[in-house]
């Protein structure tokens, strides 16, 4: 399995599907199915059963997962969405870097 290479606090753009053209910031990265959850992004109605006075029912609006392939990392440098690529440093680190401006992302 491939290692993704969008991470947890990126800020992404969606590429395709019903939130095309909209960005946000990465909350979570399900690397065995390919997902990713954006913060405000992707929204549904989720129906809550009621469990108590700590947990009211009602209508809950949460985050659903992304397909990694529908979106794309947000180049802090050029600002703009880019494939990431990964280089081997000389210490051996591998860190990523924005195809675009051939900046590195990681620190």
């Amino acid at each position: 399995m491939l290692k993704p290479k969008i991470k947890k606090g990126d800020t992404v753009y969606v590429a395709a599907g019903r939130n095309r053209g909209k960005t946000g910031k990465v909350l979570k990265v399900v690397p065995e199915k390919g997902h990713v959850l954006v913060e405000r992004l992707n929204m549904m109605k989720r129906h809550r059963k009621p469990r108590g006075a700590q947990a009211p029912g009602g209508i809950v609006e949460r985050e659903a997962p992304v397909d990694l392939s529908n979106v794309r990392l947000l180049c802090d440098k050029c600002n703009r969405p880019t494939r990431v690529g990964r280089r081997r440093l000389e210490d051996g680190r591998s860190v990523r870097f924005c195809r675009k401006c051939d900046e590195q992302i990681d620190s």
